[in-house]
This record gives C-alpha cells, sequence and structure tokens, in this order.
C-alpha cells in the first residue's frame, strides 16, 4: 500500500494522463493575459471596515507570520496560479498508518483498520474560501486563529467556550485561504453594502457575461473550466485554470488545490471538516452527501450549532425547536464534501453564512441587516460548537459500528 506520506510527496503531480486535454497550464496562461472591465460603481467599499476584518491575501499572510507562534504555519500546496496555500495545525498528528484504505475498513466493519492506532485522536479541520470571493469565512478563520493564540479575537473579545471545546480536540487544522487564486482575483476587502440587492456580490462571485449581466447561480457550473474570455469578470469561484474546486473532477484530472487537499486528509485523517461559504439568509449547515451511516452525526451537529446560533440571536426565530430541525437541512448535491468522505472518512459539512454586502434575509417581516460584528460572531460560534461536538462525540469511531 502507497503510504500516505508518500502520497503527500505526489501532491504536485496529476493522477493521470492530461495529454487529451487542454493543459491547466495553458489555461492558466490564457487567462493571465486577460484584462477585466468592471464597472465602476461595483468597485465601491465599505467606507468604515473594521480592523478585524482581515481576509485579504497578503494581510492574511502577514497576521500568520506576525501572529501564529503556538500553532505551524505550513504550506498545504500551491494553486493552479502557483500561488502558496497556507495551513495552520494545533496539536500532534495521528502517528502510524491503519491496515486498509477508507473504504476498506467500511467492508470489514472498524473504521480503525484506516485510522491506524491513533485511531483515539480527534481531529478537526476549517477549510475555508473554496470559493475567493466569500469573505466571511476568511475573517472568521483569521478570528479563530487568534482566539488559538490568545484566548481573544481581533476585537479583543474573549472567547472561553471556544477555548475549551479546542482544548478537547487533539489536532486543529485552519486552512484560512484555500482558493488563493480567486481571493486574489476580487478586488475587495468589504463590498459596500447594497441594502436587499445581492448583485455585486453574486457578480464578484460567480462572474459577469461579455454584457455586464450576471453568470449567475446554479448556470456557473454550466461550465467547468469557465473560459475566462467568454467573461466580463469570471468571479471568485474559479482558480486560475477556470475550475471551481467545489465541482472539481474528482477521480479524473482534479486541480492542484485538490491535489494537496487529497494528500494532506490521506495523512491526517480528520474527523470533521468545515467547508466555509458564504451565501445564506442565516448561517447554516448543508447536509453532504456521505455514507449513509453519518446522517444521524449529521442530524446531532445541525441540531447542536443551529441551537448555538439561535440562542445567540442570529437566526430568522429565536425558538430553536423551530430551527434545529435537521429534516428542514437541504441535502447538497455530490461535491467537494462527498470526495473528502470518500477519500479519508471525515464527515466534511458546507456551511453557508451571510454575507456583508446585501440583507436578502428577513426577520418579523422586514429585512435583517447583519453586521459585521455579527458575522464574525456567527463564524465563531460554528466553529466553537463543531469543536465541542467533535470532543464529545468521540470522532469517527464513535460514529460508526465497530467489527465484534
Amino acid at each position: 500500500m502507497l503510504s500516505r506520506r508518500k502520497a503527500l510527496s505526489l501532491a504536485g503531480t496529476p493522477l493521470l494522463s492530461t495529454a487529451a486535454q487542454v493543459t491547466p497550464e495553458a489555461r492558466v496562461a490564457a487567462h493571465a493575459k486577460l484584462k477585466y472591465s468592471i464597472p465602476e460603481r461595483y468597485l465601491l467599499e465599505e467606507p468604515n471596515i473594521p480592523p478585524y476584518w482581515v481576509n485579504e491575501v497578503e494581510p492574511v499572510e502577514r497576521f500568520l507570520q506576525r501572529t501564529v507562534k503556538r500553532g505551524t504555519v505550513s504550506i498545504l500546496g500551491r494553486t493552479a496560479g502557483n500561488r502558496e496555500i497556507p495551513m495552520v495545525s494545533y496539536g500532534g498528528a495521528r502517528k502510524g498508518e491503519g491496515t486498509s484504505t477508507y473504504s476498506g475498513s467500511m467492508g470489514y466493519g472498524d473504521v480503525r483498520a484506516y485510522l491506524g492506532p491513533d485511531w483515539s485522536r480527534k481531529v478537526y479541520c476549517a477549510l475555508v474560501a473554496v470559493h475567493g470571493g466569500e469573505f466571511e469565512g476568511i475573517v472568521g478563520a483569521v478570528n479563530l486563529l487568534s482566539v488559538l493564540e490568545t484566548g481573544m479575537d481581533l476585537r479583543g473579545k474573549r472567547w472561553p467556550a471556544l477555548t475549551k471545546a479546542a482544548a478537547g480536540v487533539d489536532r486543529i487544522l485552519v486552512i484560512p485561504i484555500f482558493n488563493v487564486d480567486g481571493r486574489a482575483r476580487v478586488p475587495h476587502r468589504m463590498i459596500r453594502h447594497q441594502g436587499t440587492d445581492e448583485t455585486i456580490h453574486e457578480y464578484f462571485n460567480t462572474g459577469g457575461k461579455p454584457d455586464g449581466s450576471l453568470i449567475g447561480w446554479p448556470d456557473c457550473k454550466r461550465n467547468i473550466p469557465l473560459d475566462f474570455s467568454t467573461t466580463q469578470f469570471p468571479g471568485g469561484y474559479p482558480n486560475d485554470a477556470g475550475v471551481n474546486v467545489q465541482h472539481d473532477d474528482f477521480l479524473g484530472h482534479p486541480q492542484p488545490e485538490t491535489r494537496a487537499l487529497l494528500a494532506m486528509t490521506a495523512i491526517e485523517r480528520p474527523d470533521l471538516i468545515l467547508n466555509m461559504h458564504t451565501g445564506a439568509d442565516f448561517m447554516h449547515p448543508l447536509r453532504p452527501q456521505t455514507e449513509p451511516a453519518l446522517d444521524p452525526v449529521y442530524d446531532a451537529f445541525y441540531r447542536r450549532t443551529m441551537t448555538a446560533l439561535t440562542r445567540a440571536g442570529m437566526q430568522r426565530s429565536d425558538d430553536p425547536a423551530a430551527t434545529s430541525n435537521p429534516e428542514q437541512s437541504r441535502r447538497t448535491v455530490p461535491n467537494l464534501d462527498t470526495a473528502l468522505n470518500l477519500h479519508c472518512g471525515a464527515l466534511a459539512v458546507t456551511v453557508e453564512s451571510p454575507a456583508s454586502s446585501f440583507s436578502s434575509a428577513k426577520r418579523n417581516g422586514k429585512p435583517y441587516f447583519h453586521t459585521p460584528d455579527q458575522l464574525l460572531d456567527a463564524q465563531l460560534i460554528m466553529h466553537q460548537e463543531a469543536l465541542g461536538f467533535l470532543a464529545e462525540a468521540g470522532g469517527r469511531v464513535a460514529w460508526t459500528a465497530k467489527k465484534v
């Protein structure tokens, strides 16, 4: 069996020949020559951006260099555009390897055959900004790292419950900007608030057609890879090869970002991965397309996180019974979360956040404006409750039946 550390060393090489395709390198080179005609009014930023609202590539890199002392900063891999993907880790990694693949361990009936001798360790991963124009998760990740380092977020607010929850987990991995190409392309730190109009937010995410009209969701998924020359602006969804890695060609010709992530998760074998996105009225998780045995685990995760958000006043209703019923959680299509589950057994969950740039949500019949403080609080509450859930629920071995 190919060792997982050997697999990591192969993260920069394609799994299969790409001779029959237009090479990603050729797409990147062609896209790099393009100039974008973004409407001038789309470039207006919010005039009073809070200092804790850190989400651009270089400021995030500076934050990691200056602030991270307890954790370890490493490079997960490189993007299609040859940018570094930073990762921060806390705690000790699993030692040793299992005797089987993840799929084999499921067939055998005991996931410990995959997890190896350190099967009891609990490993948490925060995967952020798979889509580069979604800023809220990046702000949340930076402030999560601040809490892990100092006990306080960048506002100076203490999070004792989050600190306690983190202490109950053996290993924490934070990838603050996964799609660095997409994030570098979007020229904003905080888009000026547009009331209930989400056009500008959507433009910088899914992109604009040559006439300036929105490509839109889900039409943005029709063409992967996206030919940037057919757009006025391609948005932050794709990397520099035009691929939305949330819907990568996982078993054929995956992107370098995806290969690096799969190689890392093969070594780390996380129990729980949060895939942080923006695009909701109020923050909520989406039910992943993963193995059926994890559905009741997801239900418990959903109830816990939604109850906490509701009690903090961050849902449409203040009644947890109305907001935390997992039967109302929408199931995703097969995507990156599915690939991660099949690859390393993790419960991988996409979490959608509201945005700072528009107010589409309604509460008491009126649009509800999420302040930057509320958006950050929601991010940190989600990480706090996810870490607490993992610490208390016991991880993969506790989530599936053991062989007897």
